[in-house]
């Protein structure tokens, strides 16, 4: 385990980072720290996760070194409905980190993941610690970002790409780091408005016929916007719209 320094612009954000060797799960350590107390900051890096979390229980997997994970602290004066921001703060950052160190541009995919040429970059998963009064004490954003073409097994090579395949160079993860750590101050400190409209700006999803599978059941139309929230606006076959908070989005080809 080793301290690697403090980064980050903005009030409150001198981060703290931690890079561990391997971990089970960089989120549940950045939980267990949130329940202890630890202040907002904490930045929790592993070269290898054995139980690296995703969303709707998948699991993270790569090779040791060939991915940058980490999770970061964040305690937001922010509602429940409000939180949705926060994981659009951490894409944006990694969005802009990529494009410092790594040399492109690559886009987002509601709610969480970043693309490149089609498919999957990088994965964000927020975890939330809400006390017994319905209060959020604490936000845990992992995000999980493929740097090389270890990050992935061969059989997912049609759906997943890494840093190093769209630059076509070597990318160092502490420079990623220290690049995504500048952006994510920044990003916090960004008035909601504009937080959103950049978010808006850079989702692929918008304009495209989507599949959103929810609790409620699955809904099927055309992705129009974002609210001011980061709720994603479907518009139905029938005509309707409807605004998804959270749920699992297929970008459905041609038929």
């Amino acid at each position: 385990m080793s301290e690697v320094g403090r980064s980050g612009r903005g009030p409150g954000w001198p981060f703290r980072v931690v890079w561990l060797t391997e971990v089970d799960s960089t989120n549940r350590y950045v939980l267990d720290a949130a329940g202890a107390g630890e202040p907002e900051g904490l930045v929790v890096v592993a070269d290898h996760q054995s139980a690296g979390r995703g969303r709707l229980g998948r699991t993270w997997e790569a090779e040791p070194g060939s991915s940058l994970l980490l999770s970061v602290l964040l305690r937001p004066r922010r509602t429940i409905d409000e939180l949705h921001l926060c994981t659009a703060a951490v894409a944006l950052a990694m969005v802009g980190a990529v494009r410092d160190v790594a040399g492109f541009s690559a886009v987002l995919k509601w709610p969480n993941d970043l693309l490149a040429d089609g498919r999957k970059l990088a994965g964000v998963l927020a975890e939330v610690d809400i006390g017994s009064s319905g209060i959020v004490r604490a936000v845990v954003a992992g995000i999980g970002v493929n740097v090389t073409e270890n990050a992935f097994p061969p059989e997912l090579a049609s759906m997943a790409t890494a840093c190093e395949v769209i630059a076509g160079r070597p990318i160092g993860r502490r420079r990623l780091l220290a690049a995504f750590l500048v952006h994510l101050g920044d990003r916090l400190d960004t008035p909601d408005p504009e937080l959103v409209a950049e978010y808006r700006a850079q989702l692929a999803t918008i304009g495209e016929a989507v599949r959103v599978d929810r609790p409620a059941g699955p809904i099927e139309g055309i992705a129009v916007d974002v609210d001011d929230l980061g709720g994603l606006v479907v518009e139905t076959e029938a005509g309707s719209t409807v605004t998804i908070s959270a749920g699992d989005v297929v970008h459905l080809r041609p038929r």
